[in-house]
């Protein structure tokens, strides 16, 4: 595949609204057609970061919660933001702690994606962590979670039947999945990711 056309030009750029997770940018701008197009934008603050939790026993572990956009409860992987000004493989370290209480000796970076490229910059960074050990949890105080470990294909059965909606868990089962189906993961971790 190759690249056509020309780049989106940008100029005055303003920002519409802000807070501490976001901003909300605009901009007068030319589209690569040469029309003029008036263009918002938010800007992402973090960076979207997501764990893989699988256990020795071909077990995930997912966490539940009420979720506020949507108003509904959501199963997901331990997911969560990272500064820009932090690592992504920290954040994921930092995030399966005090979501989980759980700790990994390996960790594997298997998905790097553009979460919403036509509306937002938000960048999502997805680790495996395996060698999984407990340590002590720290919910962010507006979190009440539920954590349950089930096993890997039921988690994937319940993303492809769309119980599971969450975009991040969703592709970070079904990477995994097709790693271990082209046979790209390390040691045993296709056996437990395939049953």
């Amino acid at each position: 595949m190759r690249e056509h056309g020309r780049p989106w030009q940008r100029s005055n750029e303003q920002t519409a609204w802000e807070n501490p997770w976001l901003a909300i940018r605009t901009y007068d701008a030319v589209a690569p057609t040469g029309a003029p197009a008036h263009y918002g934008m938010a800007h992402m603050k973090n960076r979207a970061i997501a764990i893989l939790p699988l256990h020795e026993d071909g077990t995930v572990t997912l966490v539940g919660q009420n979720r506020f956009v949507f108003a509904d409860y959501s199963w997901e992987l331990p997911e969560g933001g990272g500064p820009l000004d932090e690592e992504p493989l920290e954040a994921a370290r930092r995030e399966l702690r005090e979501e989980c209480g759980l700790e990994a000796a390996q960790w594997e970076k298997v998905l790097e994606a553009q979460l919403s490229n036509s509306v937002t910059d938000e960048m999502a960074f997805g680790f495996l962590a395996t060698g999984l050990t407990a340590a002590q949890s720290a919910p962010d105080e507006t979190e009440d979670l539920a954590i349950a470990r089930v096993p890997f294909g039921e988690a994937l059965e319940a993303a492809a039947a769309g119980h599971i909606k969450d975009m991040l868990t969703v592709a970070m089962l079904l990477r995994l999945h097709h790693m271990a189906v082209k046979g790209v993961l390390s040691g045993g971790l296709a056996q437990l990711v395939l049953g």
